[in-house]
């Protein structure tokens, strides 16, 4: 690179177009120097664009630096075709490359403030006048650090002030072929050690640093601004297009004018749309506060700006300002914990309460014209006086939700995330929100994000079909692009595509070709959790992801890349997803849409217990059995060197076990019914796609082996493996037809089969949001076939496993993260007790490690440390957190060498267990050694002690009559937090009387208190409707409204006066209308109801 960097130098003198392919040969090997160091995913034919991409979709070095690499590329091209170089450009190519060099020095050599002197060649007499002042004043820099430099600049530009004749070109060619010869002698294409990648890590966390710390003066700023401006669709050279040089604006042209007058001094660039002034620039040395130079200077530009014939004013002024949009930047990349020092920041100064914030790029021309067109106000007061009409019916929690997102977005929120439980309606609630929001006009554009290929054709499907207003749906009204869309049109207002869609034209595009970051103004992101990547199996497109940091990471910078309001949709919150989103704006849980009927929620679940699984697995030292290669598929044979102990945890991923799968498989045929015509359908939760066509296998020789005459289509693997599974799911879904399917992933989040009444977990999964993910496919409600409670068998623990945990839960105490990520977070963390915690957590787990590292590892280990792996658990025992970190901090990469197993990452031979098992009892979850009696004695007990204590509690033991439907709501909540559901309760009561009674949860509060009779609570209804009826003289039409009251109770438990102004009956007119009808006489007939209805039972 020096000697490239140098032929540059000595080519600038008088061939600048030499001098240009020279910086671009000097750049792509720095990038390929970059691509070793980082351990970027690229190989010897990738061209200098290649590397670039795939080290920008990586994020393995600063932004800047990428961005300079790019205009090097750039420039480079065109004097390779044969475009005359111009020597301002060379010059600045030589500069930048300088720049460039510092900074892999001292990336390199872990110097971050390292500087080193930029030295001018000199020029010639004829260059232009701008070049010479940017060289005296390099010059005069110069000569103020010390006159050591000076001296050696001084003989630095004699030594390159001649011209190159034949000969000096011919010597330097025969350098640069020497020196390319080298390099093809030396490419290495050998895997990455563990050393060496922990060498990676360390020197994209320098490069970081040193990037940070780059000195760029205002010529560079200008230069990067410039490029950066370009790339949105500006105009742009500060050099040419000056105000004093006689730039103006121009009709049909959009331009960033530098240098433009005002009366407080000039503004560095303004920004014109034909002849509107949209914007005015401050554009600062890269060491300055960008926060505060948009608060100072590029405010007080928009100020001062003085109005003339040459421009026009976009529709202001606005107080004092005459510019709509404000920017500062000093061309640094954002980054988050140093924001007001970096990024593109902006203001929109239309309205004086906007608040500044900060870009990962700049506006396109288009994008400033169209949010000149949001009136901010005028649109969240017609969201305050707009009522929810649509051609569908709302319900009151999504009203809810909708309310507190607009509340948000009115106070100004950014982020925001609505937590609602599977099945109550999201894609819903996402329709009438964005047709609220775009038809209000205070979005102009939004896209829906949504994680696999199969909820995007859903969300397409429910866009194109919902009728909004008349006959239209939402994609006639304001244009669609779904998952195929090749190219994204700005005038269709929605968008649907999937976060890997996201990353590719984000991350992995040249700067010119991605959209830009006004291409949306609000963003949903559905299913936005993704918190349980490491226990998926992951799909084809996933794979694009290393693991599930990777995936976050991008996940995070491709949403966070458009400057647009985020709302997240998500009905298990996952502690990332709070990182980006913040906390919820609003919730709506499983266990409220339960009890306000809106889900149905499962009996205590089937626990299969099998000699296996209780017992475990364990296979003898020097025992032969069958194994399985993962990597092939093949199966061989070997002899065990050691025990194999396995627990049922690990049945199906570390141990294969057909005969615990055949037994479970004739268990779930036992129990499950498939073929009456209300039976449901039944979904198996397997651990892989080999392990779901074993099921498969097993479940359908279950059934013929009960007797049944099934037919293969009954029962089906339903993965991404499968041909066309986008249209097995609608078979399942729609058609009688699959009546079992078995999955692993594919069916696990977003897809709506309400028909689904058995859940069948064969897997263990280590994540609660998984967990509620799987649950959540069978929560919806499904008339058709009288669908009451839907019911879970569970042969791997894994309900009682999860019971306890809480679904967000820290990285740090997740048993999968590795040692790397553990010491990188002690190694930054900066609080004292956030060290202690996360040197806690690595010395418990190093303690099991240690003993296990083979020999090899544990001598790379002790050349790296200095010690042992014994003696560094000594140390992190018994040293305060502070000087441990500090001394993995001067040893960096140790981590990775406990994560390190000995066969070099290669999967491992999955033993194949071959002993017979038995189903040794199925019993019901209602907790750890708790039978159906013992359950109802605890509920017995909790109602007689608490009665008195709980209002709604002393309601229903005394005044059944007088409950509303809000204080039934409430009790309900508290009962379910102990556990003591209806459904738990009903099913109890049967398992311990054999009689099954639908009595309500307030007869069965009653029964523990009073000793009533249990009686089904439709029974009660009928009863009480039939006593009404006869007590009055009643016409046909009134008679008919009592049966329909009756009916709603069934439903809703308890009507009260509130209930009349809400779905069914607000659709009739309401309460006004009821009381019409009952002569004014509704409120003593409801009493009367409610009253016979709890009167002692004959």
């Amino acid at each position: 690179m020096a000697v490239l960097a140098s032929h540059a130098e000595s080519y600038f003198v008088d061939d600048a177009n030499t001098a240009l392919i020279k910086t671009r040969q000097f750049a792509e090997r720095l990038t390929r120097v970059i691509a070793e160091n980082t351990g970027a995913d690229v190989s010897a034919e990738d061209t200098l664009s290649d590397m670039l991409r795939s080290i920008r979709r990586d994020d393995l070095v600063p932004r800047e630096i990428l961005d300079i690499l790019h205009r090097l590329r750039i420039d480079g091209n065109d004097a390779v075709h044969g475009h005359d170089g111009e020597r301002r450009i060379a010059f600045e190519a030589l500069k930048l490359c300088h720049r460039l060099g510092v900074w892999l020095r001292a990336s390199t050599t872990r110097q971050p403030r390292l500087t080193i002197p930029f030295v001018p060649p000199r020029l010639a007499e004829n260059d232009a006048s701008d070049l010479k002042a940017q060289v005296s004043a390099l010059r005069s820099e110069l000569k103020e650090r010390s006159a050591e430099v000076a001296r050696l600049a001084d003989e630095a530009e004699n030594a390159r002030s001649a011209a190159l004749n034949a000969e000096d070109r011919a010597r330097l060619a025969e350098e640069e072929r020497a020196i390319y010869e080298e390099l093809a002698e030396n490419a290495e294409r050998r895997a990455v050690s563990p050393v060496e990648r922990a060498a990676a890590k360390t020197f994209i966390k320098a490069a970081f640093a040193s990037a940070k710390d780059m000195d760029f003066d205002e010529a560079d700023t200008r230069l990067l601004v410039d490029e950066q401006l370009r790339q949105s669709g500006w105009d742009v050279d500060s050099a040419t297009l000056r105000h004093s040089k006689g730039t103006r604006p121009e009709r049909n042209r959009n331009m960033a004018i530098a240098e433009w007058p005002t009366s407080s001094g000039p503004a560095d660039y303004a920004l014109f749309t034909g002849r509107t002034l949209v914007g005015v620039v401050e554009a600062k040395r890269k060491r300055k506060n960008v926060m505060s130079a948009l608060d100072a200077q590029a405010t007080r530009y928009s100020r001062d700006i003085e109005p003339d014939d040459s421009f026009d004013i976009a529709g202001g002024p606005w107080g004092q300002h005459k510019a709509p949009f404000i920017f500062a930047t000093n061309g640094r990349s954002y980054y988050p914990a140093m924001a007001t020092q970096s990024g593109i920041w902006f203001r929109d100064t239309r309205d004086e309460t906007n608040a500044s914030r900060a870009l990962e790029g700049w506006f396109t021309p288009k994008g400033l014209i169209e949010r000149l067109e949001v009136d901010r106000r005028a649109a969240e007061k017609e969201l305050d006086d707009k009522p929810f009409n649509f051609g569908f019916d709302l319900r009151p929690y999504q009203k809810n939700a909708i309310k507190a997102v607009e509340k948000g977005v009115s106070e100004g929120q950014r982020e925001m995330l609505i937590a609602m439980a599977t099945g109550t309606g999201k894609t819903k609630l996402a329709i009438a929100m964005i047709y609220r929001l775009l038809e209000a006009k205070r979005f102009l554009r939004v896209c829906f994000v949504v994680d696999r290929s199969a909820l995007g054709e859903q969300a397409e499907s429910a866009f194109e079909t919902t009728r909004m207003v008349g006959a239209k749906t939402f994609a006639e009204i304001f244009g669609l692009r779904g998952l195929d869309a090749q190219e994204i049109d700005r005038d269709a207002k929605i968008h649907i595509c999937t976060v890997q869609s996201l990353v590719k034209r984000v991350l992995e595009r040249e700067p010119g070709e991605r959209p830009p970051v006004d291409q949306y103004d609000l963003i949903l992101i559905d299913e936005c959790h993704r918190g349980y990547l490491l226990d998926r199996e992951m799909s084809e497109a996933e794979t694009t992801f290393r693991d599930q940091n990777d995936y976050v990471s991008k996940y995070r910078r491709v949403v966070e890349y458009f400057d647009s309001v985020k709302v997240g949709l998500t009905a298990t919150p996952a502690l990332h997803t709070a990182q980006i989103f913040g906390d919820p704006i609003y919730r709506y849980s499983y266990r409220e849409a339960v009890i306000d009927g809106w889900l149905i929620d499962h009996d205590p679940p089937h626990l299969i217990k099998t000699a296996l699984s209780e017992a475990g697995i364990t296979i003898e030292a020097g025992e032969t059995i069958d194994v399985l290669d993962p990597r092939t598929g093949e199966i061989d044979t070997a002899t065990l060197p050691d025990q194999l102990d396995f627990t049922v945890e690990h049945f199906n991923r570390r141990v294969r076990a057909p005969k615990f799968n055949q037994v479970v498989a004739a268990e779930i045929a036992r129990r499950i019914d498939i073929m009456s015509p209300d039976a449901g359908k039944t979904l198996v939760f397997a651990t892989s796609d080999d392990h779901a066509d074993e099921v498969v296998q097993y479940l359908r020789q279950a059934y013929r082996d009960e007797g049944l005459e099934i037919r293969e289509d009954m029962i089906q693997k339903i993965t991404g493996s499968v041909d066309k599974p986008g249209q097995l799911i609608l078979k399942y879904k729609n058609e009688a037809d699959p009546r079992i399917a078995v999955t692993v992933d594919l069916l696990t989040t977003g897809i709506d089969v309400p028909a689904i009444t058995n859940l069948v977990f064969l897997r263990r999964v280590n994540s609660r949001i998984l967990y509620d993910q799987m649950i959540g496919r069978a929560t919806r409600k499904c008339d058709e076939i009288g669908k009451e409670a839907f019911q879970i068998y569970d042969a791997v623990d894994l309900y009682p496993n999860l019971q306890a945990m809480t679904e967000m839960r820290p990285v740090v105490v997740d048993p999968k993260v590795s040692f790397e990520t553990l010491f990188d977070g002690f190694e930054n963390a900066g609080d004292a007790s956030h060290q202690e915690e996360i040197l806690d957590q690595i010395i418990v787990k190093l303690s099991r490690k240690v003993r296990k590292m083979n020999a090899e590892i544990r001598e790379q280990y002790t050349a790296q440390a200095g010690e042992t792996p014994e003696q560094t658990l000594e140390r992190f025992r018994g040293g305060p957190a502070p000087e441990v970190r500090q001394w993995t901090q001067s040893r960096p990469g140790l981590g990775k060498f406990f994560d390190f197993k000995g066969d070099r990452g290669a999967p491992p031979i999955i033993p194949i267990y071959t002993g017979d098992d038995t189903v040794t009892g199925v019993t019901r979850g209602y907790g750890e050694g708790v039978r159906p009696a013992d359950f109802i004695d605890a509920f017995e007990t909790f109602v007689r002690n608490n009665a008195n204590k709980i209002d709604a509690l002393n309601l229903v033991v005394t005044r059944p009559r007088d409950l509303t439907r809000e204080s039934l709501r409430d009790l309900r909540l508290a009962l379910d937090a102990r556990h003591f559901t209806e459904s738990a309760l009903r099913t109890a009561w049967r398992d311990r009387t054999n009689e099954d009674i639908a009595a309500s949860i307030i007869g069965f509060i009653r029964q523990a208190a009073l000793g009533d009779p249990l009686v089904p609570y439709a029974d009660r209804v009928d009863a009480a409707i039939r006593k009404v009826a006869s007590a009055h003289d009643l016409d046909d039409v009134q008679r008919r409204w009592l049966d329909r009251i009756g009916d709603e109770m069934k439903s809703q438990v308890v009507i009260d006066r509130q209930a009349f102004d809400d779905p069914p009956f607000a659709q009739q007119g309401g309460y006004r209308r009821l009381n019409k009808i009952f002569g004014g006489e509704l409120d003593a007939i409801l009493e009367e109801i409610r009253t016979e209805t709890w009167e002692p039972a004959a």
